[in-house]
């Protein structure tokens, strides 16, 4: 197996373990944990219906993406499929819209882990252990991709062992089986607490952006899986086994809070909806476990953020759409240099949030939070056109999206309307509004990049 990279070429030094937990590693940070119970908080129970319709849409979405990858694995997956299918505008305009989304996943991860050792350490500033997380984990970017894929290996287990282990006290509490911790079960609580929908359904379409922002990270197999010894195969595994993992880590965890949590618990969006849970059914300890548990994952999707960030620029860079420099590879098989840019830029707007107004902090979070959808259309628009494409090479497709090409419009069509739904809805419009502005001066950018590239080409072939 060849684990060193040449030159300007990634390593291929993932092990298959390291990839089926990579595709985990990405998706369990403090969007589960923490962000859950504002989402829960903002709909009621029937929060769980946002997130087994995003959960949906995200296995379909990865069977889309799944088929190309399998059919052509790629570093820069998705925006080098919209390249190919699309144009390379397209390419260009959401690799670099999925690059700054990670980008600004830094900070956000690294607060939360400056807040937790904060807490620990009241003598430290928050911003200093923020900094230096992010300054550390750049550190293990840089060795071989096969120790990066170790150390994320472990992360992502300790995340699986406390999800697996809150779901089973869970279980447990509901079921009387834990002595001395009664908790109500989900319908006393929704006849206690105005049903089902206490908010309306608005609300729980309302939720629906805060639950896709949790889950965008799934893709990011596709990425890695390019650096392992069998992508195609690995690929095609994480891939099936993703309906597992959201049912498990996801939909189980939900429904053990909103059974367990009235959904108006003024602590629920204050602490957390993991530890408000565990705090109700009397489980001691509960504030400095889940701050444990935080820890572990913001420190893992803050290192896979690094890793993801660094591979897209590498693969912008590759295909002449970010400087050449990026492309360049260690004697190991690494961008370092992509790994510096979109580290520095991670960390100094993890500075900023301290010292600039608060507002241009929050501005840049705007900028991405409808990415997630925007993303997702892409893909599905790139599998519709690159399916009718691999067929006319006679591409043989091992793995293949499921009712084509019904499903791959139905997503369109949903993702169409929820951000239609999304830019008619006040609290949501910005949101909408400040990525949709930014994909087109992105694409803008594209645009007259692409044509400066193929002015060259045509010099060329007129001489």
């Amino acid at each position: 197996m060849n684990t060193v990279g040449s030159d300007g070429n990634l390593a291929q030094g993932f092990k298959p373990r390291h990839v089926t937990m990579l595709s985990i590693a990405g998706i369990i940070g403090a969007g589960l944990f923490v962000g859950s119970g504002h989402a829960i908080a903002a709909a009621g129970p029937a929060t769980i219906i946002s997130y087994f319709v995003a959960g949906t849409l995200v296995v379909l979405v990865m069977r889309m993406l799944g088929e190309m990858a399998v059919a052509h694995p790629d570093t820069g997956s998705f925006s080098t499929y919209a390249d190919q299918a699309i144009g390379r505008w397209a390419g260009y305009t959401i690799g670099w819209l999925y690059w700054w989304f990670w980008v600004l996943v830094i900070p956000i991860e690294a607060l939360a882990a400056g807040h937790v050792l904060n807490a620990w350490f009241p003598q430290v500033d928050s911003w200093i252990f923020a900094l230096a997380s992010v300054l550390l984990l750049a550190g293990t970017n840089l060795f071989s991709v096969a120790k990066y894929g170790e150390f994320e290996f472990w992360f992502a287990i300790l995340k699986v062992t406390a999800i697996l282990g809150f779901i089973g006290l869970g279980f447990a509490a509901l079921m009387g089986w834990l002595p001395n911790r009664e908790v109500s079960g989900l319908s006393s609580l929704m006849a206690e607490h105005g049903g089902f929908t206490p908010k309306g359904w608005s609300a729980v379409v309302g939720a629906f952006i805060t639950v896709m922002f949790s889950f965008i990270g799934t893709e990011a197999v596709t990425i890695a899986a390019s650096e392992s010894s069998d992508p195609s195969r690995n690929i095609a595994k994480a891939t099936r086994s993703v309906i597992w993992r959201i049912s498990t880590f996801y939909i189980l965890s939900i429904f053990v809070i909103i059974s367990v949590v009235p959904w108006n618990d003024p602590q629920l969006a204050v602490v957390g909806s993991y530890q408000r849970a565990l705090e109700i059914m009397n489980i001691p300890n509960a504030a400095f476990m889940v701050d444990l548990v935080v820890l572990v994952a913001v420190t893992s999707c803050m290192n896979s953020s690094i890793y993801i960030a660094s591979r897209m620029m590498y693969s912008l860079a590759k295909r002449g759409d970010a400087p050449a420099f990026l492309n360049k590879t260690s004697k190991v098989g690494v961008p370092r240099a992509a790994v510096f840019g979109s580290t520095l830029i991670g960390a100094a707007i993890a500075i900023l949030n301290y010292f600039a107004p608060k507002g241009v902090f929050e501005f840049l979070l705007a900028s991405s939070g409808a990415i997630a959808l925007l993303v997702y259309m892409v893909i599905a628009i790139s599998q519709l056109r690159m399916r009718r494409r691999l067929e006319r090479e006679n591409t043989e497709l091992k793995f293949r999206m499921w009712l084509f090409p019904y499903l791959t419009w139905a997503v369109i069509i949903f993702i169409a309307g929820a951000l239609a739904v999304m830019m008619y809805t006040p609290e949501h419009r910005a949101e909408v509004s400040s990525t949709l502005g930014l994909a087109i001066v992105i694409s803008f950018l594209g645009i007259v990049t692409s044509r400066g590239h193929a002015q060259p080409v045509g010099a060329r072939s007129m001489g």
